[in-house]
């Protein structure tokens, strides 16, 4: 992996990892929502540091090049981040229906009373 890319890997991943943190302490960001976002800023960064353990891993899974590697981790990190945002959003769009169904029953119940 070229000097240049690990240089732009570790600056991009400290950068996010520390939006993470601002974000947090701004409290316009929660805990449990984040934490996959500065795991997987850790990662890059340890990918940039140590380099060569990268490159033997790319090598042994047949990777024609450590930075092909590297694309790969970030396409399935934003894959797992999708999938899991989009179990949140059902689990949402459950309580919206939830919710609705429970506003129509009690403002039906309080038409009858009338």
């Amino acid at each position: 992996m070229s000097i240049t890319l690990r240089i732009i890997l570790l600056v991009g991943s400290v950068v996010s990892f520390i939006l993470c943190v601002r974000r947090i302490k701004q409290a316009k960001l929660k805990v449990e929502n984040s934490i996959i976002w500065m795991i997987g800023s850790l990662i890059l960064i340890l990918m940039s540091i140590f380099s060569d353990v990268v490159g033997w891993i790319s090598n042994k899974l047949g990777f024609m090049a450590p930075v092909n590697f590297v694309f790969f981790m970030i396409i399935v990190f934003l894959l797992i981040q999708v999938f899991v945002d989009n179990i949140r959003l059902s689990e949402l769009n459950e309580k919206i229906k939830n919710l609705n169904h429970y506003i129509a029953l009690k403002e039906n119940k309080e038409k009858n009373k009338e």
